[in-house]
């Protein structure tokens, strides 16, 4: 009886010791999925975003475009090694993180985060910093300088996207209050778009605008990067429950759904205004559905995920009808009333959605309808004032430096041949 009393303890132990050693080692699972989701945020930018502007510009400005993109991935890759990484996600600063990390120190082959290396964290997270900042250049395109996009980029991603960023994914203020941001409607979507607004307003309209029509040159290119874009935002969304598990997903069909409904919703709206589907509406109603369903991606269920995006396509819609046909901002290619609509909505509509009834994650504890919702409300407008405001002072400063926009002779010659020197298609 001894000896099998004691057999039974030590078989007991083993089961148990293994989970105590190894829970917060490597788990190849997690690493894999993680290391996937980098390529697939990646592939979003470029070549998915690229294309999807690309396409939308008129012909004389599409390599302007993709140079503008391809730049912007390369330094924000850079500015995250130097600081952005370290200020976003070390220290416990209420506002802002510390240098400890600057310059990736620390950043070892054995360093880890949670059950990922932490390399495979700081590249996830890079293709964040990447995106964000090309996500508003759809807001100016057509006209703003290089050299002044290229500065703006860089102070934004220190100033603006870093902040907001350890706010509310790095144990900052917006994250103790319980603000439920999943993949980033306040971080990302929200942040770019009201930037790309202020942006429009600052440079002004482009020539012609709102008389002469600005017609998308290839709309065979936008529906490529649309599909890119569908393609990659599984690891946009999926990526960011850090693991490979139901939690992700969950997230991936829910982004899955809220595209289809987003994009149906706008096609429908369209063909019933205008008797004619267009594809342009199709591809931007699908945008519309994944950035109102990013911040909730990783908290509600299929319902939610459904209503969302109907909501985000439907609001969306006739968004972008009001900022162009209403109020005559050029804000170029939709990003304020696509994604600082989109995921100013998604971030709201969590409150009710996350809600166990409706197939949710269920409200944290000693949160309800009431108190989610008011936490999820002041993110939307901190952020928004917050990246309007910056936004606002950095390109007056900057113009204080260099031409903000290219003169009427660039403009209409076409940004291709008078920035770069080269032009997209030889015919």
């Amino acid at each position: 009886m001894k000896f099998s009393k004691l057999l039974a303890t030590a078989l007991v132990s083993l089961a148990v010791v293994p989970t105590m050693v190894f829970a917060d080692e490597l788990d190849s699972g997690d690493t894999a999925w993680m290391l996937t989701s980098s390529a697939l945020v990646l592939f979003m930018l470029l070549p998915g975003l690229s294309l999807f502007y690309a396409g939308l510009v008129r012909s004389k400005n599409v390599l302007s475009v993709l140079m503008q993109c391809f730049t912007i991935a390369c330094v924000m890759s850079l500015v995250w090694f130097a600081v952005g990484y370290s200020l976003a996600f070390s220290g416990d600063g209420d506002y802002i993180g510390n240098l400890d990390k600057a310059f990736l120190a620390g950043v070892t082959v054995d360093s880890m985060m949670d059950t990922i290396p932490e390399s495979v964290f700081v590249v996830f997270q890079m293709t964040f910093i990447m995106i964000t900042p090309a996500l508003f250049v759809g807001g100016f395109a057509e006209r703003m300088n290089f050299g002044a996009m290229l500065i703006f980029s860089v102070l934004w991603g220190l100033i603006v996207y870093v902040p907001v960023t350890h706010w509310v994914w790095g144990g900052g203020w917006l994250a103790d209050k319980g603000l439920l941001d999943f993949a980033g409607g306040t971080v990302v979507h929200i942040t770019a778009g009201v930037s790309a607004l202020v942006a429009a307003l600052v440079l002004g309209n482009r020539k012609g605008f709102p008389q002469k029509p600005m017609t998308p040159h290839s709309l065979t290119l936008t529906v490529v990067g649309a599909g890119m874009l569908w393609f990659g935002w599984f690891g946009f969304n999926g990526g960011s429950a850090v693991a490979a598990n139901g939690g992700a997903g969950m997230a991936m069909l829910v982004t899955h759904l809220s595209a289809a409904a987003g994009s149906l919703a706008w096609m429908t709206i369209e063909w019933i205004r205008f008797r004619k589907p267009s594809v342009l509406g199709i591809v931007t109603g699908m945008v519309a559905g994944l950035g109102t369903i990013t911040p909730a991606s990783g908290f509600v269920g299929p319902i939610g995920g459904v209503v969302i995006g109907l909501c985000g396509g439907t609001v969306c819609y006739f968004a972008t009808q009001l900022i162009k046909g209403g109020l005559k901002i050029d804000d170029s290619l939709d990003v304020f009333p696509v994604h600082g609509v989109g995921g100013a909505l998604g971030t709201i509509l969590v409150a009710f959605f996350v809600s166990a009834a409706y197939g949710g994650a269920g409200y944290a504890q000693g949160m309800g309808l009431g108190s989610q919702l008011g936490v999820q409300v002041l993110g939307v407008v901190v952020t928004a004032l917050y990246a309007g405001v910056v936004s606002y002072i950095l390109l007056k400063l900057i113009a204080l430096l260099t031409p903000l926009r290219a003169d009427e002779e660039t403009e209409q010659q076409g940004l291709d041949v008078a920035q770069h020197g080269e032009t997209g298609y030889n015919m």
